[in-house]
């Protein structure tokens, strides 16, 4: 069965990017960092929050979102925003998609939402308080629900 694949579109906070390395190594997910990161990969507040982890991560570098889709030209990409109106809940996930998450700041752009409104979701959140939640909170959120429904936790 292939794995679920996390795809972070140049992330910027260092310790999200270790907490979501770590999530993957714990779950057979892969970890595909995309375009500029506002870090260095020897950074080590990334380090320290992915542990002794790393090992077991497999990470895959790529220029822009576009390789990344060329490369797995068969698979699913789904797009996380707060910007969205559709539930992450209401997706049947299946190993080998792709969960998409854009940097901490500005999200992912608001024309790749709308030039995929189908695979465009939200994780949503009853208080109006709150604008987003944590980067790799959201991952987890997610990558488990996505675990859950494939069968993959059993």
């Amino acid at each position: 069965m292939p794995p679920f694949n996390i795809a972070l579109i140049e992330p910027e906070i260092p310790p999200n990017t270790g907490n979501i390395a770590r999530l993957c190594a714990a779950t057979g997910t892969r970890l595909h960092l995309v375009g500029k990161l506002g870090f260095s990969t020897e950074d080590r507040y990334l380090k320290r929050a992915g542990l002794d982890y790393w090992e077991f991560v497999e990470i895959r570098y790529w220029q822009d979102l576009d390789a990344l889709k060329a490369h797995y030209p068969q698979s699913r990409f789904f797009y996380l925003s707060t910007k969205v109106g559709r539930s992450y809940l209401e997706v049947d996930f299946t190993p080998g998609d792709f969960l998409v998450f854009g940097k901490e700041t500005k999200g992912l752009p608001e024309e790749l939402l709308a030039a995929n409104p189908d695979t465009s979701i939200t994780i949503p959140m009853p208080s109006e308080n709150v604008r987003s939640l944590n980067l790799s909170t959201s991952a987890g959120i997610v990558l488990y629900e996505a675990l859950r429904k494939s069968g993959v936790l059993g």
